[in-house]
């Protein structure tokens, strides 16, 4: 990761929570203190796709206290990893860390070992994984501690990468590779890997417990700053990163067809738009970074006769501001004002809402709004039909307010709504119980292991700077019909939410600031059980809040 900028169930009478099931009336429901209009939420049954089960995720999740439960994917990413020797286990955190070569990642001598232990602990979890193979060409030779940055690389401390084997020696692969040459080669760590879980096909199309994707390296486009001990002080070029992103993608699919690559692992926008300034993009056309890398591998996956790059991988840290200009992720405080609460709950709308133009440099460079996952999905449908979506670094800021539950619960609605394939929250503070509490709006958000729905429905707001509904159904349970409902209001908000058939009851938990103070973990609360049938509910949501309506 890298910063940059220039579990019971109560009926709770109202006002706690009020739902209404009505018929088609529901559109005219008004605020019955104010007599404001409701909010109205639309819903298209006719309009919705699968949800991957993939973006319930968070890096190294099996290693911190607090995650909640029924995640569905770890990721052992980050900086570290690009110099990371997989025949001993030594890496190099490069800028993160003195540049200093350790064991840090793990003291064990068993080839490998810091990965599979790792990947031993999600299937265990029943997750799947996201390991890091190393591109950039140098992985640490040793574990001796510091090393001299004045003319990098020295090249007496670190190992040469090699993306196949057979292009240096005539060897067979091994899991006890020969320490005293000066190669690692790419394909043989996840040759090796595999024989790790034999019989468990993790790296093919049906693995008989949970996938393990690969992703190539770590935010390329800051090497010669975040690993200046191996990159040197000149950036890798643009052209120079995608030949490479062909040469190991086509290594590591030739001994593994069906593995799931992601790349390329971008740090944020300027990596998306111009390879951190190489390129002349401008914001309306095609010429991006993503559209010359999608373009190429296009031609590139023709030739090999399959996909090389099967998930388009960034990482986004909002560089929305506060009007004093304090960027959202670095606002973890539990007291903030109006105005930092609000740039952090409507954050995530620069991801998807061609309405909403954030306070950051990004806006003012560019002078419109981000739109960024429509933008790249459309030129990924005309290059590379097929490939998905994946965000495997991200933190929109308030880990200890519950502004951080609102802006993660909306996350987290806006990866399923479009389609993202994947998804790891990087937490960029210690603890985050807010932010973490995001999750349990979708996932096991009653104590009893129920979750979100796998069927996203299409739900459009009209007013959505106020309340956002993210509305799903059930493969496994006809009938069965979950939403998720977010005010980011610091008032209460009426939501009239029609054209989704519904019927049985509607089951409420809800995380507010009120409820998540009287609380050591941030959980939803059982909020109140109703009739409902028709095909429109009516809701009263608290102010600064985030409300699951299980309607079975």
């Amino acid at each position: 990761m890298r910063l940059l900028g220039p579990r019971f169930l109560v009926y709770c009478a109202t006002p706690c929570l009020l739902v209404c099931a009505c018929g088609a009336s529901a559109n005219a429901a008004t605020d019955s203190t104010s007599g404001r209009a409701a909010v109205t939420v639309t819903v298209n049954p006719s309009s919705k796709h699968p949800i991957s089960p993939f973006i319930y995720g968070i890096n190294f999740a099996t290693k911190i206290a607090g995650v909640p439960t029924a995640l569905t994917l770890d990721r052992t990413g980050g900086n570290r990893w690009t110099a990371y020797n997989w025949e001993t286990n030594a890496s190099n955190a490069g800028s993160d860390y003195l540049y200093q070569n350790d064991n840090f990642l793990s003291s064990s001598k068993e080839p490998g070992a810091a990965v599979s232990v790792l990947v031993a602990e999600d299937q265990k979890n029943g997750m799947a994984s996201i390991v890091t193979v190393q591109m950039q060409g140098l992985v640490a030779g040793d574990e001796s501690g510091p090393v001299s940055v004045t003319n990098p690389p020295d090249k007496t401390r670190f190992k040469k990468v090699f993306y196949e084997k057979k292009t240096v020696s005539n060897e067979p692969f091994t899991l006890t590779p020969s320490l005293l040459d000066d190669y690692v080669y790419m394909d043989e760590f996840i040759w090796a890997l595999d024989r790790k879980f034999a019989g468990k096909n993790i790296f093919g199309a049906k693995p008989s417990t949970q996938p393990v994707f690969v992703s190539l390296d770590n935010e390329p486009e800051l090497w010669k700053s975040t690993h200046l001990e191996i990159q040197g002080k000149t950036g890798i070029t643009a052209d120079s990163y995608i030949a490479r992103t062909v040469s190991l993608a086509t290594a590591l699919k030739r001994q593994f067809p069906d593995l799931v690559i992601f790349g390329p692992a971008h740090y944020g926008f300027m990596g998306i738009y111009s390879w951190n300034g190489e390129m002349s993009a401008t914001p309306s056309g095609s010429n991006w970074f993503a559209d010359k890398y999608l373009t190429a591998l296009k031609a590139a996956s023709t030739a090999f006769g399959r996909p090389l790059v099967d998930v388009y991988d960034f990482h986004w840290y909002p560089e929305a501001t506060d009007g004093a200009g304090a960027r959202v992720a670095s606002l973890m405080s539990p007291t903030l004002t109006d105005d930092q609460v609000q740039a952090i709950v409507q954050s995530p709308r620069s991801l998807w809402d061609k309405t909403y133009k954030e306070k950051s440099w990004i806006t003012g460079a560019i002078g419109q709004p981000i739109d960024l996952l429509d933008r790249l999905q459309t030129r990924i449908d005309a290059e590379n039909p097929g490939m998905k979506l994946a965000l495997t670094e991200y933190d929109n800021g308030g880990g200890q307010h519950i502004a951080g539950t609102i802006a993660q619960a909306d996350n987290l609605g806006v990866f399923g709504a479009h389609a993202l394939f994947a998804a790891n929250m990087w937490l960029l503070a210690p603890k985050e119980p807010y932010s973490l509490a995001g999750f349990r709006a979708f996932r096991n958000f009653d104590g009893a292991n129920h979750h979100f729905g796998d069927t996203s429905i299409e739900a459009t707001s009209s007013n959505v700077a106020n309340v956002a509904v993210y509305v799903s159904t059930d493969s496994g349970r006809a009938g069965r019909v979950v939403m998720v409902a977010i005010n980011r209001s610091p008032v209460e908000q009426v939501a009239a939410i029609t054209g989704q058939p519904i019927s049985g009851a509607a089951h409420l938990f809800q995380m507010t600031a009120a409820t998540a103070a009287k609380q050591t973990s941030v959980q939803p609360v059982a909020a109140g059980v109703q009739p409902v049938s028709g095909s429109s509910i009516t809701l009263t949501l608290p102010a600064l809040s985030v409300t699951t309506v299980d309607i079975y």
